[in-house]
């Protein structure tokens, strides 16, 4: 089967380069050649099998065979064999065609793999061109993006400079920070700068224009850290700049009970409440959450600090209990300085009235029991009586128990005689020996009217006079004296009686002594008819005419002078 081999490569090469096929006419034995094109590239039909076929056969019939020797062999055949030949050379050409298909099979198939592969190489070729175009396209976006967000920076630092070069007249304008870079830097364009902070000349750096003058970023600093101000804002107190923190930290009010800063009301206004003495700053909301006051110096409950329980609810701050008065025997070395008082203004009581501390309950009953005076203070605190009853008093201090409140506390019942126009002097225990003391002064001139025959008075008149005598001895206890030999010298006293009245104080701590000033103030200062405004002018009389002549007047006309 080689030559069959040969000549079917042979006439496939022809077949599908386009050349002419032979076509071999057996009757005539001769080639004769034809030009023929395949329709189908390298696709064999039949008749070019045949043509193959053929052209093998005529071949062999020209070789002549020879012998071992070299000599032509002749070989005639019969018919039969003729016709027997004929019969395998249609075998033989089947078997050639069917090897043919076969190889012709193979070559479509190994061509339609060929075309795959390079199908699916032009699609991978063409995903990583399009890859590449997207990773271009992003790079391309961000270079833009970054481009316009420069772009923006470098316009709001025109816009920050051309604001600052605008506010640089301006005084009081907040800090801006500039750069030189706007303008070229030509002599003749940039002037000399001098930094206020450092009396140095500013180059083209950066400066800071504010307060009327231009400053280094490191000498603008923070009048209370001392550190430089960076910020676009900043706060002036006393033409000294400040953080905007710093200067709340240092500025801004803090209550003065719960020790946060006091917020601001719905109008972004700051809104809280003084004290019109102590100055104490509280929150607004304080004044309906139930804080707790002192009931001597007025001031509110800190959230650090614990005020001490009276037995009748009352607190009391630790200050004002360092001189309170608890009990009735501690108070009698006072009554006797009281009594002394008096006397050396020429106004002596001749009858020896009791004195007794005792609780708010107590006091109010026997208030209650009392026809004669006037009551008009909020929280009554001393009384002055001349009706016969039966008063419980403090007889022992009590002890400071646990959660600052007062224990051991004992109590004794007093039946009060009626020996004379005034029964006794009540006043309200664990108040300072201040407080207590204008209380005493106060209803021992109720006393003193009462025993020297003094009509009953309008309440503006009598409660007016005795508060001025509150206010007298107030000023003796907080002050040299020198107020009161003033009234004493015009009322015709003794001013070796005062002086030495005044000389039996001891000293004063800087709170008691700010704490003398708080109870005159309340006084100068009470609203009431009675109390307020018949002391003002109760006072004005007595520093116009005189003690004496001021008490002569009321004996007579019931009225002030």
């Amino acid at each position: 089967m080689g030559w069959l081999t040969k000549i079917l490569k042979g006439s496939s090469r022809k077949c599908s380069d386009g050349q002419v096929n032979r076509r071999y006419n057996r009757e005539d034995r001769s080639l004769e050649s034809t030009p023929r094109y395949s329709a189908e590239g390298s696709d064999f039909d039949k008749e070019e099998i045949e043509c193959a076929i053929a052209l093998s056969l005529s071949e062999q019939e020209h070789v002549i065979p020879q012998d071992d020797k070299g000599k032509k062999v002749i070989e005639y055949k019969s018919e039969t064999e003729e016709d027997n030949d004929d019969d395998d050379e249609d075998e033989d050409e089947d078997d050639d065609e069917e090897y043919m298909r076969a190889q012709l099979e193979a070559a479509e198939e190994e061509e339609k793999k060929v075309a795959q592969a390079q199908i699916e190489e032009e699609e991978k070729r063409r995903a990583e061109a399009e890859l590449e175009e997207l990773e271009k396209q992003l790079a391309k976006a961000r270079l833009e993006e970054e481009e316009v967000r420069r772009a923006k920076a470098q316009l709001e630092e025109d816009e920050q400079l051309a604001k600052a070069l605008q506010e640089s007249m301006d005084a009081g304008s907040p800090p801006r920070y500039d750069s030189g870079s706007m303008f070229p830097s030509y002599p003749f364009l940039v002037p000399s700068r001098i930094c206020t902070g450092c009396r140095a000349e500013i180059g083209h750096g950066r400066f800071l224009s504010c307060m009327g003058g231009v400053w280094h970023p490191e000498c603008f600093c923070c009048h209370a850290c001392d550190k430089p101000i960076v910020d676009y804002e900043f706060s002036m107190s006393g033409n000294r700049p400040y953080h905007k923190l710093c200067y709340k930290e240092q500025h801004h009010p803090k209550c003065d009970v719960c020790h946060n800063f006091i917020p601001t009301n719905p109008a972004g206004l700051i809104e809280y409440r003084a004290h019109p003495f102590w100055m104490q700053k509280y929150c607004p909301s304080h004044e309906r959450d139930g804080t707790p006051r002192c009931c001597s110096c007025e001031r509110m409950e800190p959230k650090d600090t614990k005020y001490l329980i009276l037995d009748d609810g009352r607190k009391l701050c630790l200050e004002c209990l360092d001189s309170a008065i608890m009990d009735t025997h501690e108070c009698q070395p006072l009554y006797l300085e009281i009594r002394e008082f008096y006397e050396g203004l020429h106004m002596k009581v001749e009858q020896q009235i009791p004195m007794l501390l005792v609780e708010r309950s107590a006091l109010n009953e026997a208030m209650e029991g009392e026809k004669h005076g006037h009551h008009h203070l909020p929280e009554t605190r001393g009384l002055c009586l001349s009706e016969e009853q039966t008063v419980t008093t403090v007889l022992r201090r009590p002890k400071i128990g646990a959660g600052y409140k007062l224990i051991d506390m004992i109590t004794e019942p007093c039946r009060l005689v009626r020996r004379c126009e005034v029964t006794a002097i009540l006043i309200l225990y664990g108040l300072p020996r201040l407080l207590t003391g204008s209380i005493l002064a106060h209803e021992m001139m109720h006393a003193w009217l009462r025993l020297n025959g003094y009509p009953n008075l309008r309440p503006e008149v009598e409660e007016g006079i005795c508060q001025v005598l509150a206010h007298m001895w107030l000023e003796s206890e907080t002050y040299a004296g020198s107020t009161l030999v003033d009234i004493a010298s015009s009322s015709s006293s003794s001013s070796s009686a005062v002086a030495t009245a005044s000389s039996k104080k001891g000293e004063r701590s800087d709170f008691e002594k700010k704490l003398g000033e708080f109870f005159k103030h309340q006084i100068e200062s009470d609203s009431s008819t009675a109390y307020g405004d018949g002391f003002r002018q109760g006072n004005q009389a007595v520093l116009t005419h005189g003690l004496k002549r001021t008490l002569d007047h009321i004996r007579l006309t019931g009225t002030f002078p």
